[in-house]
């Protein structure tokens, strides 16, 4: 064998072995071998916050026109989280706050996440937190028709169902712990209607009221 064709066939055999090293790299994704989707909804927060000016009256009505027109500049809604960051609001302010959020259906909420910079003094900051769900690198369509020899799922298992409960659900931050109750069923509110008919006193139980034949014939 000359030098050259022992050349030829070493360059050839490097070079199989790096397509073969390439294929490899392509598919070194760690194997799903379950029904447990890895592709799941994620929720990330956005902190918006405003600074109002306030005293121990409340909140201007200048600044509530302010904090009104923010909120339908944010396109306040069910999902969202108003709180106060200032500790040292006085209830006035706390209750000027909480009715203009009650316009959206919202309540204020206790406690409010870090922003950046401080509260000057006579100002309050009004905090909205807002939750959006997704689902990460899908569609996943690394895997190819000739992955599924092993028994495996396919790299975008659970993107579809996922991806349609991240975009329908109507407060992502359901996604982390649930909706809470209060506790008070339909059942409840309905046995108290039934409770209240059935202890109202019947009504002829006081007898017939006394008429006279007299003012019945004027």
């Amino acid at each position: 064998m000359s030098i050259a064709t022992n050349k030829a066939l070493t360059t050839a055999l490097a070079l199989s072995l790096g397509l073969a090293t390439g294929a490899c790299a392509t598919n070194s994704a760690p194997k799903n071998y379950s029904l447990d989707s890895v592709n799941q909804p994620i929720v990330e927060r956005s902190n918006y916050a405003l600074d109002l000016g306030a005293n121990a009256a409340g909140l201007p009505v200048s600044e509530q026109g302010r904090l009104a027109g923010w909120f339908d500049s944010l396109g306040l809604g069910y999902g969202d989280r108003v709180s106060i960051d200032d500790a040292t609001a006085s209830p006035a302010v706390r209750d000027d706050i909480a009715k203009l959020a009650g316009r959206y259906g919202l309540l204020l909420s206790d406690g409010a996440p870090v922003t950046a910079g401080y509260v000057d003094p006579g100002k309050v900051r009004v905090v909205v937190t807002r939750s959006h769900a997704s689902v990460p690198n899908c569609p996943n369509w690394d895997d190819k028709l000739n992955d599924y020899g092993d028994n495996a799922t396919h790299s975008g298992f659970g993107c579809a169902v996922n991806g349609n409960i991240a975009a329908m659900v109507a407060n992502p931050e359901h996604l982390l712990h649930g909706a809470t109750g209060t506790g008070e069923t339909t059942v409840m509110s309905s046995s108290k209607a039934i409770k209240t008919y059935r202890d109202a006193p019947p009504t002829g139980a006081q007898g017939l009221p006394a008429v006279s034949s007299q003012e019945g014939g004027k």
